[in-house]
C-alpha cells in the first residue's frame, strides 16, 4: 500500500527543474555528451595503454599455443585440452633444458660479450680515423658504453628476465586462459555488440586468429632455424680449423630470439656475430659474415615464404615505422609486438574495405535496377502514346 502511495506521490510531483525543454538544445547536449564520452575513452585508453599491450601480448601467446594444439590435432586424435597441455609441458621442458644444459655456459659468455664489443668498437673507429674521418675517442667511448649497456641489458634479460618477470607472468597466465577457451571470450565481446554486427565480428575474429597463427608459426620456425643453424655453423668452424669462435651458444640464442623482431633483430644479431668473429681474426670475421648472410637468406627466401609471407605480407618500411613508434612508446615490449599489431590492423582494414566494396556494389546494382525501371516505364509510356 505504501509503495502505491509513494508511486502516486512521484507522479504528482512537478516537472524537474533540470530538464531541458528545448528539443534542439537537448539534442545538442546529447551530441556533446557523446563526444565527451569518446574523449574520455581515448584518454582512458592512453592511460591504460601499457595494460592493453600486455593483454594483446597474451593474445599473441594464446595464438602460439592454439597453433601448436591445432598442429598436434593433425597427428593425435585427443581432446583440445590435452593437446594444449602437451604444448605447455613441452615449452616448460625446453626452458628447463635450456637453463640446465646451457645456463652456466651462457652466463660465462654473456660476461665476456661487453669486453669484446668494446674492443672491436674501438678498433673499428680507430680504423675510420686512419681513413681520415674526424672521430674523437671520447665520443667513441660514450657510444660504446651506451651500446654495451644495451647489450648487457639483453644478456641480463636472457639470463633471468628479472626486469619484465611480472609482465611475462601476466602474459603467460592470460594467454593460457584465452587459449583454453577462446570461444568464451569471443562470445563475451560479441554479446556487447549490436546483433547486426556480430556476424562481421565473428568473421573478423576468425581471420585475425588465422593470420596470427600463421604469423607466429613463421616467427617460431624462423627463430628455431636461425638459432640452430647459427650454432652448428659456428661450432663447425672450430671443428674444421681448430680455432673455435667465441661464445657460439650465446650468439645462437641471441640470433634465435632476435629473429622474433623482423628487420631490427637481424641487424642487431648480425652486428654482434660479426664483432665477435673479428675478435678472433680476419678469417673468422669473414666466416661470421658468411654465416649471417646464409642464415638470413634461408629465413627470408625459404622459411617465411612457405609459412607466413603468403598470409601476412607487410611492407618493410611500414613495419620499421611501427617498430619505431611502438618502441618509443612502450619500450622492448612494444618493439616485439609491433609486427603482430600491424598485421591485425591490416586484417581489420581489409575487412572494412570488403564491406565498403560490397555496399558500393549493392548501391550500384540498386541504381542500375532503378534506371532499367525508368527506361522500361518511359518505353511503356511512349508505346501507350
Amino acid at each position: 500500500m505504501n509503495s502505491e502511495t509513494d508511486a502516486d506521490d512521484m507522479e504528482s510531483m512537478a516537472a524537474s527543474p533540470t530538464r531541458i525543454t528545448s528539443a534542439e538544445l537537448r539534442h545538442e547536449v546529447n551530441r556533446a555528451a557523446v563526444w565527451i564520452a569518446m574523449a574520455g575513452l581515448v584518454m582512458l585508453a592512453v592511460y591504460i595503454s601499457q595494460s592493453l599491450l600486455v593483454i594483446f601480448g597474451a593474445m599473441v601467446f594464446a595464438a602460439m599455443i592454439d597453433g601448436g594444439a591445432r598442429l598436434l590435432g593433425r597427428a593425435l586424435n585427443i581432446g583440445r585440452g590435452w593437446r594444449i597441455a602437451i604444448v605447455l609441458v613441452g615449452a616448460v621442458l625446453f626452458l628447463v633444458w635450456l637453463g640446465y644444459f646451457a645456463g652456466s655456459q651462457i652466463s660465462r659468455e654473456a660476461a665476456q660479450l661487453p669486453e669484446i664489443v668494446e674492443e672491436q668498437g674501438t678498433k673499428f673507429f680507430a680504423w675510420l680515423r686512419s681513413l681520415g674521418f674526424s672521430v674523437e675517442i671520447t665520443d667513441l667511448q660514450g657510444m660504446i658504453s651506451q651500446a654495451i649497456s644495451g647489450f648487457g641489458t639483453v644478456t641480463r634479460a636472457l639470463g633471468g628476465l628479472l626486469g619484465g618477470l611480472t609482465t611475462l607472468l601476466l602474459i603467460t597466465i592470460i594467454g593460457v586462459y584465452i587459449a583454453i577457451e577462446p570461444r568464451l571470450y569471443e562470445r563475451g565481446v560479441a554479446w556487447m555488440l549490436p546483433k547486426g554486427k556480430r556476424r562481421d565480428f565473428h568473421l573478423l575474429s576468425v581471420r585475425m586468429a588465422y593470420t596470427m597463427r600463421r604469423l607466429m608459426a613463421g616467427r617460431i620456425v624462423g627463430m628455431v632455424v636461425e638459432g640452430v643453424f647459427t650454432y652448428f655453423m659456428l661450432i663447425g668452424y672450430g671443428v674444421v680449423t681448430g680455432d673455435p669462435i667465441p661464445m657460439p651458444a650465446l650468439l645462437a640464442i641471441l640470433t634465435g630470439l632476435l629473429a622474433f623482431v623482423p628487420n631490427i633483430g637481424a641487424v642487431v644479431s648480425g652486428v654482434l656475430m660479426v664483432m665477435v668473429g673479428f675478435s678472433g681474426g680476419t678469417e673468422m670475421g669473414i666466416y661470421t659474415i658468411i654465416v649471417y648472410l646464409l642464415v638470413q637468406n634461408i629465413d627470408g627466401y625459404i622459411v617465411i615464404p612457405m609459412i607466413a609471407k603468403k598470409t601476412v605480407d607487410l611492407a618493410p618500411a611500414l613495419v620499421l615505422g611501427a617498430q619505431l613508434i611502438m618502441g618509443i612508446l612502450f619500450g622492448i615490449l612494444g618493439l616485439f609486438l609491433a609486427d603482430p599489431l600491424l598485421a591485425m590492423i591490416k586484417v581489420a582494414l581489409e575487412r572494412r574495405s570488403e564491406q565498403n566494396e560490397a555496399g558500393d556494389r549493392a548501391a550500384l546494382e540498386e541504381a542500375d535496377r532503378r534506371a532499367r525501371e525508368e527506361v522500361e516505364a518511359a518505353a511503356a509510356a511512349a508505346g501507350n502514346a
